[in-house]
């Protein structure tokens, strides 16, 4: 079953601001299966591969691999040339200040900025230079803050072989609702913070020592597959967290692993567990309450029955799925539906 946890506001303001500059991407839609009741439809999720399909599609039509949405046309094969010209530096440290040097000279969708300091990089678009005037201008930001920042995690992820979670997520927009906000969490891996300035994200400075483990030959194959590739989960890693959540997903097909199966699979103890989850900021708990939230969601997307998903997910009866999916969501499952 497909996961859809990405926000279809992510889809629906690059529709908008793609409009304010006279340009339809609405013949996207179709091919990557998104249907305009969807889009209308604020509670909707959409999956991984429909947001690669939809890029893919706005990408044709505008002969733009930003889809028109830059300060000015990006060329087909940008993005691989630029590419090509870091897969060979040996550390994240190095890839972004090669970055920082050539960066000035591309078109974007906003000038970007890559401040280094002692506890790591931060890394952000100039928002303030967009040509949109008040409301259309924090649209405009908010399209660059969600595929911008979304992709740059992604590559840096894909190039280290790690899941990189970064030290801090702004986005540029007031908080969404509950279940958006669970959303953007899941997709970054840790909580972002809502109506800061720019559009930034932050890597400590232990993750600059990360040594690029792909070469030429897998970036060819990546290119190929992309913009998927960008978008798709982050299950490279190494972090705690990662590997308890994968061994919490298997769970759900069979039976709930405990704390004890938990920390056994690991190789550590309990209390060893609980506390490194603590140090990454989560715990067992809200791992699984993480995992049955977009498994829940996937379940009714995908048109299955309250009943069918509350006995698939181990609750003891429906009316204690729907109760975990109000709290989860703000909504009941027939609202959120």
């Amino acid at each position: 079953m497909a996961v859809r946890m990405v926000p279809v506001g992510f889809v629906r303001r690059a529709l908008h601001a793609s409009a304010r500059r006279g340009t339809d991407l609405g013949p996207a839609l179709a091919p990557a299966g998104i249907t305009v009741h969807e889009l209308d439809n604020p509670d909707t999720r959409l999956t991984v591969d429909q947001v690669a399909l939809f890029m893919l599609g706005a990408s044709e039509i505008t002969d733009d691999e930003l889809m028109g949405l830059g300060l000015g046309p990006v060329p087909r094969g940008t993005f691989a040339l630029l590419s090509h010209a870091i897969i060979h530096c040996p550390d994240l440290d190095s890839t972004l200040h090669r970055l920082a040097g050539f960066l000035p000279a591309l078109p974007s969708s906003a000038p970007v900025r890559i401040d280094f300091h002692d506890a790591g990089v931060r890394f952000w678009f100039d928002t303030s230079v967009l040509p949109a005037a008040r409301a259309d201008a924090r649209e405009d930001a908010a399209v660059v803050a969600d595929f911008g920042l979304l992709l740059v995690h992604r590559f840096a992820a894909w190039l280290t072989g790690r899941r990189l979670e970064p030290l801090r997520v702004e986005l540029p927009y007031s908080a969404p609702e509950p279940v958006d906000v669970v959303a953007y969490h899941h997709m970054f891996g840790i909580p972002v913070t809502f109506g800061g300035r720019d559009p930034a994200l932050e890597f400590a400075a232990a993750d600059l020592a990360s040594p690029v483990v792909q070469d030429e030959d897998s970036l060819r194959e990546f290119l190929r597959a992309s913009p998927g590739t960008l978008l798709a989960r982050r299950d490279y890693d190494s972090g705690l967290t990662a590997r308890a959540r994968r061994i919490v997903e298997l769970g759900i097909r069979g039976t709930q692993p405990t704390a004890s199966d938990v920390a056994a699979a690991l190789a550590v103890s309990e209390p060893q567990l609980r506390r490194m989850l603590r140090a990454e900021g989560t715990s067992l708990g809200r791992l699984r309450e993480s995992v049955l939230q977009e498994y829940a969601m996937a379940g009714l997307e995908s048109g299955e029955s309250v009943d069918v998903i509350s006995a698939r997910l181990g609750f003891s009866e429906p009316s204690a799925f729907r109760r975990a999916f109000k709290r989860w969501t703000g909504k009941t499952p027939g609202e959120y539906r």
